[in-house]
């Protein structure tokens, strides 16, 4: 995509049948997430457990791999959200990115370079060294502040066993005039089995709900969209019962949550697949005033898996399944074992 069609402002029609037959004009944005699967450089961190990806290590992670999966995940990364937004993500968070200089040669890519994607990332104390990180596009997303939550966990069979893991990352800035909450979350995996690990995403949704409270205690109207790969489907207890995220959103009230993916999981759509079944792990969810229907504002217009035909293995076994980059300790030059998320934000322009 050139830099001229960048500077575009993308405006759509839309006709609300429910609300009016006239048709009007909007300002759309795209908000998106996407686990890059283990986007590592090739050098041995000491302190982390990233031995495999290097040179040397099991994986032969070599500099041309490694470039070979930036230029990808770049390439997918300018195409999300284009078909109506005629632009790339103006917000994406990430999830497995091992440090600042991976995500600065990601956003200096040349399919991303004209966005000028400007970086949020805090080091976490992830044993495998994996953070969680935004981008954004300052053009249109004004920085305010930013910081982390450490989520701290503790092996429930010995409590003076820690477990270290991913912090949530919370941005503020405005978009236009407007204030929104950006969190990113990568929560404790499945590892071990769901149910003997569902207590470390119950404690991740229960800090991810404190973060939001706070907010909301300063104003209950607050836009937040907390986004992720939550290693839990949109019907598990972490979402259902500790955020409380709700899949119809005409009963969404204040300081509460609504879920667009909840849908699509309920026709079977995943963003990632294991074991001959599908999941959608990787989410983003809203507050309620980004579905109040004031369209004076922005509100959530659309939320969908972006899976072009090139992001899936196109034969042998897991046909039809994202097309990783790596299957065991071999490379296949593909892009991650997710699929990214995407949401549309609109706004009526007079």
């Amino acid at each position: 995509m050139s830099p001229k069609l960048v500077s575009i402002i993308c405006l759509i029609v839309v006709k609300f049948a429910a609300i009016s037959q006239r048709e009007h004009a909007y300002r759309i944005h795209t908000v998106a997430f996407y686990n890059l699967e283990n986007l590592f450089d090739i050098y041995d961190n000491p302190i982390t457990f990233d031995n495999d990806r290097t040179p040397e290590g099991t994986d032969h992670w070599t500099l041309e791999k490694y470039q070979h999966k930036v230029t990808n995940l770049a390439k997918v990364i300018s195409e999300i959200g284009v078909e109506k937004a005629r632009n790339s993500p103006i917000l994406i968070g990430l999830a497995e990115v091992e440090n600042r200089k991976v995500l600065e040669d990601l956003v200096n890519e040349l399919t991303l370079k004209p966005f000028q994607y400007q970086i949020i990332h805090y080091d976490s104390p992830d044993r495998r060294g994996v953070d969680v990180a935004l981008l954004y596009q300052p053009k249109y997303f004004k920085f305010k502040k930013s910081r982390t939550y450490e989520l701290k966990l503790y092996d429930e069979n010995d409590l003076s066993k820690r477990i270290y893991t991913r912090d949530q990352l919370v941005v503020s800035g405005y978009l236009e005039n407007e204030l929104i909450y950006i969190i990113v979350n990568h929560w404790p995996s499945r590892r071990g089995g769901e149910a003997r690990s569902s207590y470390k995403r119950e404690q991740a949704a229960r800090l991810n709900l404190r973060i939001m409270d706070s907010i909301f205690d300063i104003d209950p109207y607050a836009k937040i969209i907390t986004m992720g790969d939550f290693n839990d489907d949109p019907n598990n207890k972490s979402i259902t019962k500790i955020l409380k995220a709700k899949y119809n959103k005409n009963n969404v009230r204040l300081r509460e949550l609504y879920n667009p993916m909840a849908k699509l999981h309920k026709k079977g759509i995943g963003s990632l697949a294991y074991g001959d079944s599908w999941n959608l792990f990787d989410q983003l969810i809203f507050s309620k005033s980004f579905v109040d229907k004031d369209f004076t504002t922005y509100q959530l217009y659309k939320t969908a898996i972006f899976n072009p035909l090139y992001l899936s293995n196109t034969s042998g076994k897991y046909k039809g399944y994202p097309f990783r980059s790596m299957v065991g300790h071999r490379f296949t030059g593909g892009y991650s074992d997710h699929y990214p998320v995407y949401s549309y934000l609109i706004k009526r322009v007079d």
